[in-house]
């Protein structure tokens, strides 16, 4: 294949936003013989899209999926300067805050691109279907404790 295929949403996010976007993300991935990324590009948008509600005063954003010939770039952006930072500590009983941990044992990379921007930000990240680390199994996140209301439902 020759070049690359891109889908882009541009939505207002809500609650349930994040399950409709996974829908279309299985459904492009499928068509694109891309199955066996399903689950860390599944995870890894729902963690973007969650963040887009929880810190987005407007929640106005941007989902681009990239098909780049052996891997998927997922990018979200919003008009909000305001940049995403890890939690040095998690607590173990806190309900928030794992999401970019999540989203660093799932993908090969990630990052935060804010640089010729006037406010906003946008937050990628990349899976290959050739990869060494993560392979699409649930089993690689064996050590972290994952709320499913909170991965299902944002």
């Amino acid at each position: 294949m020759n070049g690359y295929i891109q889908y882009r949403l541009h939505l207002t996010a809500g609650d349930h936003s994040a399950r409709h976007i996974r829908a279309v993300v299985r459904s492009l991935l499928g068509e694109w013989e891309m199955r066996e990324l399903t689950d860390a590009v599944e995870l890894g948008v729902t963690e973007l899209v969650a963040n887009v509600v929880r810190h987005v005063p407007d929640r106005r954003c941007e989902v681009l999926v990239l098909r780049q010939r052996d891997r998927v770039r997922i990018e979200v952006s919003d008009g909000c300067p305001r940049l995403p930072a890890t939690t040095a500590e998690l607590d173990l009983d806190s309900e928030n805050g794992r999401g970019l941990v999540l989203l660093d044992a799932v993908a090969d990379k990630w990052g935060v691109d804010a640089a010729g921007r006037r406010d906003g930000k946008t937050v990628w990240f990349e899976c290959g279907t050739t990869r060494s680390g993560f392979t699409g199994s649930p089993s690689a996140l064996d050590g972290l404790q994952l709320d499913a209301e909170v991965a299902e439902d944002r």
